[in-house]
């Protein structure tokens, strides 16, 4: 399914990130290229993947949780090293949902937020695809991207786009 802010597609589906042909996939982790501050970013390449880059979110400490504001940032910050990068398609897992234990319908709601606002300003980006993992991820991701821009369509600044289906990520 997809949808249309600014101008930026917006697309939630399920599936593998690792897997995704994209200019780059955002990962949650990033110990090789030593530490990344709470709320921060880093970008590498893509190594032996189909996404050229790699973007590290830094949305915890290690061993730690995940926070509201800790996610925002480094959501944030994953677009701005990606339009600093001139990159085109990004993709999202759910960050800070597994092992440090965020809320699925906040993250949601909060990187639903940040790609919304970041459509509002001149971007390269063209893509942003939500891959994620399970149907109940998938079902929380489309209904807060149904919310959030089903909303911002009746104050006239956004359109929502046709669903479509992907074949094969």
């Amino acid at each position: 399914m997809s949808w249309q802010t600014g101008s930026l597609t917006v697309e939630v589906l399920q599936g593998d990130l690792t897997q995704q042909d994209v200019d780059a996939i955002v990962n949650a982790e990033c110990r090789r290229i030593g530490p990344i501050e709470v709320g921060d970013a880093a970008i590498t390449g893509g190594g032996t993947l189909q996404a050229r880059y790699v973007i590290h979110a830094a949305s915890m400490r290690l061993g730690g949780r995940t926070t509201a504001e800790s996610l925002r940032n480094s959501t944030r910050r994953s677009l701005e090293i990606a339009k600093a990068k001139g990159l085109r398609s990004v993709a999202f897992p759910a960050v800070g949902t597994g092992i440090a234990h965020f809320p699925m319908d906040e993250c949601a709601r909060i990187m639903l937020e940040e790609v919304v606002a970041h459509s509002r300003n001149p971007s390269s980006i063209r893509e942003v695809r939500f891959v994620l993992f399970g149907a109940d991820a998938e079902a929380a991701f489309r209904a807060e991207a149904d919310r959030q821009l089903a909303a911002t369509k009746q104050s006239g600044n956004e359109d929502r786009g046709e669903e479509r289906q992907r074949h094969g990520g």
